[in-house]
């Protein structure tokens, strides 16, 4: 378990399915490529748990979901993976908001626990990514300091049979310094969350 000053961050079980389904199981979330894009889409609890079950799927990840402090809502969830120890390089990604949450504390601050978690590890890069077409999310990255370093080409599988490309972009342990910095002012300024109830 990862906490700070307004989200927690826990191990993703299925006691956490409904309150996930409530908050990503959305057009706007899933629209650009999240999940495997619009036709993943889950419209029930049920097809939400079998959609869980194949996406949140590798040994070689720490699926989290990620609440806020004060109301202890489910408002996304997202991952530490792809671990490799060798190249000392891993992987934040799997990662999905409430709409209502866009924009707030939310992703600086899980950022910000996620890297410090990795770094402590001894992982000296830290690879983000998304679909080449979700702007809203490539600039959220580039936001928390990433750097961008390219696009890697019909990279994945969207539910649609379409490709995607994906825009690569990564922290490394010479920048995380300044990045940290940078996120815990971004986290100091940015919009608290209060959510109490679910329309």
């Amino acid at each position: 378990m990862l906490s700070g000053q307004n989200i927690r961050l826990e191990p993703l079980t299925d006691e956490h399915l409904e309150g996930l389904f409530k908050a990503i199981a959305t057009p706007k979330v899933f629209e650009f490529g999240f999940g495997g894009g619009l036709s993943a889409l889950p419209e029930s609890l049920e097809a939400f748990s079998e959609w869980n079950d194949k996406y949140h799927q590798s040994s070689n990840n720490n699926y989290a979901v990620v609440h806020t402090g004060a109301d202890e809502l489910v408002v996304g969830c997202t991952t530490l993976g792809d671990f490799d120890s060798r190249r000392e390089a891993t992987h934040i990604g799997w990662t999905a908001y409430d709409p209502r949450v866009w924009g707030s504390v939310v992703n600086p601050e899980a950022k910000l626990l996620l890297l410090t978690e990795a770094f402590d590890a001894g992982f000296g890069r830290v690879k983000i990514q998304t679909d080449v077409l979700n702007e809203r999310s490539r600039a959220a990255i580039l936001g928390i300091g990433a750097k961008f370093e390219g696009v890697i080409r019909r990279e994945q599988p969207r539910a649609d049979g379409t490709w995607r490309d994906s825009a690569v972009y990564s922290v490394i342990i010479d920048e995380w310094p300044q990045v940290r910095e940078h996120l815990r002012e971004r986290v100091s300024n940015a919009p608290k969350v209060a959510l109490s109830t679910r329309d």
